[in-house]
């Protein structure tokens, strides 16, 4: 299993690039052959990645890092293979369709998934904790994070990774967050997101190795991680009640 993580130093906001990390550490912790490979801005991307890493960004470096995808069109060519794709933030806005920046108001993105990202009204910003309701067909506890994006993204067809429980995710009008297809994850919560949510970071492994599903049993979550993501999910659930007059 090799475990590539794509431009670190143009999309590794709010700890972002820790995902490729935890990865390549859990895929270890189970026991398989892992390589882990961090590919800077103007490095070729390896043909021979298995899971590939995208994280959060800025206008610019988000510019820079579709160029460079774009040019290079290995990318375009995973979704209909066996590869895995974990896409945070700007990169999700970058595989979609197209994305807005503070000096474009539509650049086109790689096309992989049917994602449209637009200004949001008034030029506000989503910002704050999220906590997401995954899709049940992946079987995972509650998802938490941390968003922070200025265009509201739209699913053209298919289904989003969860429902918004807590926050906004994509948009103020559909409360869900992400994307999710069988080869790629996508979604707006840094964090980073498999440091939080460790369960799906096993699911993404799992993936990567479906012939190890019949003895794939869960790692042991440190407890430690366990209480901060129960803190958290509480935290959020007394914000709402209060908001909501419960308490």
């Amino acid at each position: 299993m090799k475990i590539v993580l794509l431009f670190p130093d143009l999309l590794g906001t709010y700890g972002d690039s820790g995902n490729g990390e935890i990865l390549f550490r859990r895929a270890l912790a189970r026991g398989f052959e892992a390589t882990y490979q961090r590919v800077f801005y103007g490095d070729p991307i390896p043909r021979d990645g298995n899971l590939f890493v995208i994280g959060g960004g800025e206008d610019g470096p988000m510019q820079l890092a579709r160029d460079a995808l774009h040019k290079d069109g290995f990318l375009g060519d995973l979704a209909s293979t066996d590869h895995q794709i974990l896409a945070v933030c700007a990169g999700l806005q970058i595989l979609g369709e197209r994305f807005v920046t503070s000096a474009a108001p539509s650049s086109p993105g790689l096309g992989l998934i049917p994602v449209v990202t637009e200004r949001i009204a008034a030029n506000k910003r989503i910002v704050g904790e999220v906590a997401v309701e995954a899709d049940l067909s992946l079987d995972l506890p509650i998802l938490t994070g941390y968003e922070n994006h200025g265009g509201e993204s739209r699913l053209l067809s298919g289904s989003p990774l969860g429902r918004v429980v807590s926050g906004i995710g994509n948009s103020y009008a559909t409360k869900v967050d992400g994307f999710l297809s069988g080869r790629i994850v996508a979604t707006y919560m840094h964090g980073p997101l498999l440091a939080r949510n460790p369960h799906l970071a096993d699911l993404i492994i799992r993936r990567v190795a479906p012939k190890a599903t019949n003895s794939f049993t869960p790692l042991e979550v440190d407890r430690e991680v366990e209480g901060l993501r129960s803190e958290i999910i509480s935290n959020r659930a007394l914000s709402i009640s209060r908001r909501l007059g419960l308490r």
